[in-house]
């Protein structure tokens, strides 16, 4: 399990190193998918993109097929970062270059890497080890002052986002811009799943509370930017990383459809998209 947990941190970090930033690129075409690997959906088939591992079933995929996109690029990257919209990922160029006055709907996913989702996922499997019905992620978490690291996170992050939303307008002027926020990992209620997926009961709603405070950070940042927000979370409630295989969009540390750990398979990414295509019409 914990070697799976491994793996979903490795692809959070990123798989390739920063490169110096390429020149940038004449883009623009109508739809471009910005984001990191909820957004790419890595292991889920048929991928492409190298390291970025970008699946052809992703929701950005499924909104240019629904709104019937012909000119439609998705330069999202697993790990990226919002520092990545203008710097390389390996071989994958600074995504904001794939922007340009031609461009009429950008779909953004970015925030979790900011807060160390891969990192804090490896931690908290590492910890529930030792005391399975406890809440050692929390304590670890905490600062001497009682305060929440993660809520710090988080509060950190949310300048950054507001930077890369406001670098999105001034490449795509004309674009609607749709930032989409992450879909519901651990159960919306109870304890998890223990052992099945190495949480502890106490950091279940540990977690799934400060997913719902990262969205409600990229929701409000939206909101301040004039951009439309995807609610994901709603819209995979019950289909968590606890749920029976044929109940579940997100898979857990050991995946048993194809996808990334702690990440959407292909019926996560098709509910994703739901949102998605809503806000990208304007609905």
């Amino acid at each position: 399990m914990l070697a799976a947990v491994g793996a979903a941190t490795a692809l959070a970090a990123g798989a390739a190193a920063p490169a110096t930033a390429a020149t940038p690129a004449h883009g623009g075409e109508r739809y471009v998918a910005l984001g990191d690997s909820y957004t790419s959906a890595p292991g889920v088939p048929t991928q492409s993109g190298g390291d970025c591992a970008r699946s052809s079933v992703n929701y950005p995929s499924l909104t240019a097929k629904a709104l019937h996109q012909k000119s439609f690029k998705d330069v999202s990257c697993s790990g990226a970062k919002t520092d990545d919209m203008w710097r390389a990922q390996g071989a994958n160029a600074p995504q904001l270059n794939a922007l340009g006055k031609k461009t009429r709907l950008v779909t953004l996913g970015i925030g979790g890497n900011d807060i160390g989702f891969g990192e804090i996922i490896g931690t908290c499997a590492q910890l529930s080890v030792s005391d399975p019905a406890g809440a050692p992620c929390r304590k670890k978490y905490t600062a001497a002052d009682g305060g929440d690291l993660l809520n710090k996170r988080i509060a950190d992050a949310a300048p950054k986002v507001a930077r890369v939303l406001k670098a999105v307008h001034q490449r795509a002027p004309h674009a609607r811009v749709v930032l989409v926020g992450y879909p519901s990992i651990m159960p919306d209620s109870g304890v998890g799943c223990f052992p099945d997926v190495p949480i502890a009961a106490g950091d279940t709603p540990y977690l799934r509370d400060t997913e719902k405070k990262l969205n409600a950070m990229l929701k409000q940042q939206a909101r301040k930017a004039h951009v439309r927000y995807a609610d994901t979370y709603r819209a995979t409630v019950g289909h968590d990383v606890c749920r029976p295989q044929a109940d579940r969009w997100i898979e857990g540390a050991q995946p048993a459809r194809p996808a990334a750990p702690f990440h959407p398979n292909a019926d996560g990414e098709r509910a994703m998209a739901k949102p998605v295509i809503t806000q990208a019409r304007g609905r």
